[in-house]
């Protein structure tokens, strides 16, 4: 299941291996990505996923030069290891998950 965070819930998010998808509602690419990535959260689930809006939690984004969304950024340990922007399909998006543990 992919949590809806606020900013406060992010800086709390510290251990282990997370995705982030930062996106907002009137986003055509996050809506496709969106089910994708609630997908993703119930087949992989040793890892958390959630989701920020850029709308609402504008610092957040600002904070990680989120530029364009959809943009998908994955942290372990609360650092960021890499991230990916735009529509990708799931089996892709698997697979970067994967190659990054």
């Amino acid at each position: 299941m992919v949590k809806k965070i606020s900013e406060q819930e992010f800086r709390n998010e510290k251990d282990g291996l997370v995705l982030v998808d930062f996106y907002a509602d009137w986003c055509g690419p996050c809506r496709m990505v969106g089910p994708v990535v609630e997908e993703l959260s119930e087949e992989i689930t040793d890892m958390n996923f959630r989701k920020v809006n850029v709308d609402e939690e504008q610092n957040l984004a600002l904070s990680y030069n989120v530029r364009s969304i959809p943009t998908l950024i994955l942290f372990k340990d609360g650092k960021e290891v890499d991230r990916m922007v735009g529509f990708s399909p799931k089996q892709r998006l698997k697979t970067w998950i994967e190659e990054k543990r």
